[in-house]
Parts: C-alpha cells; structure tokens; sequence
C-alpha cells in the first residue's frame, strides 16, 4: 500500500510542477492538497510505529498548503502559521532519535548564529517590499524554519547516516522553498515570477524529510 501512496505522490506532484511552470493556476490549486495527502499514506504504510509528531507536522504542513491557496495577507498570515507548527513539530520528531549529548556546542551554537545572520540578509533583501504588518511575523517564521534546519543537524551529528543525510537536506530544502515563496509574493521585481521553484524544493523537502523519518 506504500508504494501506491507513493506512486500517487509522484503523480501530483508531477502534474503540480508541471502546473506551476506554466502558471496554470486552477490545476495547480487542484493538485496542491494531494501532495501531503499522499506523503501521509506513504508515511503510515511504511512506519507501523509512526511517529504521532512526525504525523502532526504532516498534517500541519497539509493545512499550511491549503491555506496558502485563496489570495490576501489573512490567509497568508494563516497558512504561515500552520507551516510554523509543522517546523516545530519536525523539530521535535527529529529529537526523538537524536542524541544531544554527542553534538558539539559549538555546532549548536554556530548552526543557530548561521541560521540566524542568513534569515537577516534575506529579509534586508526583503524589507523595501514587505507589508510593515508582516515584516516581524514573517522574520520569526523564517527563523523557526532555520530552528528546524539546526535540529534536522543536530540529528545527522548524532548519528551520520544516509537517513540523516536526507533529513538535512529536505530541511535545507524547505527553507530555500520559503525564500523563495517571500521573494515570488511580494517583490514583484523579482526574476522569478512562478511558483515552480517554490514547489520544486517544496516537494523534494517534504519527501526527503518524511523518507528519513520512515527509514530512522
């Protein structure tokens, strides 16, 4: 049954991206919720002893997709934080298999300042075009996405694997899909104009993420 699940997953996704390259948005809005829907089934078939946070984050990521797709600063403002709940809560099915006692301090302390000076840079990119509104807002839900990131690195240094590997970069992954989403919304002078590579990392983050949760 997981390989269906799976099978449905690259299917939507497929026909999303393909949706988003040509700025067809209604098919794109049909295809959207699919995606997570999809992930979850793949998830639950192929981890028995799921992980009720990891099942959250999924849920929570889902409702931010959904959220995301009706136009205005409300449904934005709530979609964001639905996908904030879903960092925290991949932050924390990250923790369950990681052991912090072997992670430097100094990787904690240096991922944290690294995270933090680069959601700086991008939202000084970002200020000029910004609603003043949501500059604040939008700054902390950037940093929960780089808190995510640091966790999803303090799980592969507890325990280099190839599952820790995918974890890192699925959260990587998420956080240039975020960027970009930032850039595509609201700095209308941006060259990139579609939605395709938001939904290109968006994608690839949130199977590699599950994957390693599957396989860890």
């Amino acid at each position: 049954m997981g390989y269906i699940y799976l099978g449905f997953f690259v299917v939507f996704a497929t026909i999303h991206l393909i949706a988003s390259y040509k700025n067809n948005k209604s098919l794109r809005n049909v295809t959207k919720g699919f995606i997570l829907f999809a992930l979850m089934g793949y998830y639950v078939s192929f981890r028995k002893d799921f992980s009720y946070l990891a099942v959250l984050a999924i849920i929570f990521s889902f409702g931010g997709d959904m959220f995301l797709i009706p136009h205005g600063t409300k449904w934005f403002a709530i979609g964001g934080v639905s996908f904030m709940i879903s960092h925290f809560f991949f932050a924390l099915a990250y923790s369950e298999t990681t052991t912090f006692e072997v992670v430097p301090i100094l990787l904690i302390i240096g991922s944290a300042v690294i995270y933090t000076i680069a959601v700086s840079i991008i939202f000084k990119k970002l200020s000029a075009y910004l609603p003043k509104a949501l500059f604040y807002p939008m700054f902390f839900y950037l940093l929960v996405n780089g808190m995510m990131n640091c966790f999803a690195i303090y799980r592969f240094a507890s325990g280099i694997c190839f599952e820790t590997i995918l974890a890192v970069i699925g959260a990587v992954s998420f956080f240039i899909s975020d960027t970009s989403l930032f850039f595509v919304r609201f700095n209308k002078n941006s060259v990139q104009k579609s939605h395709f590579l938001v939904m290109l990392t968006y994608t690839i983050a949130e199977f590699l993420i599950v994957t390693s949760l599957i396989l860890l």
